[in-house]
């Protein structure tokens, strides 16, 4: 989010890790704008930050003019807060998956190419694979009709997409026992696992329940190296994947 109070330590930290796959999360709720309130005045509300109420912000976004208009400024002001970063950009998402929404899917799909983005998570997670490590909480059937939409969208403009995304059904409590477990039953394909780790569960901005401690202890876990190693999993960021899928097939 390159509108956070912590964006410039973040990026500080990125470019001693040149490893580091980093991607653009878009924000267009629960955050302040990039672009200053008065130039997105139907996007922000009186403390100057994005609208929390996406049911009502999204068909504004879709249906009217000015506040598309607005969006898209900010989407694009987004994108070249990332740039003057000096980063690779290895993908982009959007927090809240606000991306599933057309007009900014739209606003994405314009910019991607031109800022070098190889990659747009696609967040459709099948349910098949979660019951095999636990009963998991059920999605609306349309949170993944969206997510084929998008991905298919995301296909016919030429930019990659995973295959699987995973860290919906268990956000904010991808546990070693679950993340390992996963790593076992991975599907064929460009797969997506996300987290949300952290050294302390209180902090500004901090989700209600998120267990961010155990999400860390099950990255750094020596146990989940053994098994992506012994499984022979390529892991990395979707340029990296981009580029073996296309090694593989030329």
């Amino acid at each position: 989010m390159v509108g956070a109070p912590a964006s410039a330590r973040a990026v500080e930290i990125a470019r001693r890790l040149p490893k580091l796959a980093v991607g653009l999360h878009l924000a267009l709720t629960d955050a302040k704008p990039v672009l200053p309130p008065s130039a997105v005045p139907d996007l922000v509300d009186a403390r100057g930050r994005f609208r929390a109420n996406m049911a009502l912000s999204g068909p504004a976004m879709f249906f009217l003019p000015q506040v598309k208009r607005q969006m898209r400024a900010e989407v694009r002001a987004q994108f070249e807060a990332f740039r003057s970063t000096g980063l690779k950009l290895d993908h982009v998402n959007a927090h809240k998956h606000f991306h599933l929404h057309p007009s900014i899917l739209s606003a994405i799909l314009e910019l991607a190419k031109e800022f070098g983005a190889p990659a747009v998570r696609a967040p459709f997670e099948p349910a098949a694979i979660l019951r095999e490590v636990e009963a998991a909480p059920r999605r609306f059937s349309a949170f993944a009709a969206l997510a084929r939409r998008q991905r298919a969208r995301l296909g016919r403009a030429g930019i990659a997409a995973p295959d699987q995304v995973f860290g919906l059904a268990w956000s904010g409590a991808m546990t070693p026992s679950r993340l390992q477990a996963l790593i076992a039953h991975l599907p064929e394909g460009m797969t997506e696992i996300y987290t949300h780790p952290a050294t302390a569960a209180s902090f500004a901005g901090a989700a209600p329940g998120y267990r961010y401690a155990e999400e860390l202890a099950a990255l750094t876990s020596p146990d989940l190296r053994r098994r992506i190693a012994a499984m022979g999993v390529a892991s990395g960021g979707f340029a990296d994947a981009v580029e073996f899928r296309r090694h593989m097939n030329s």
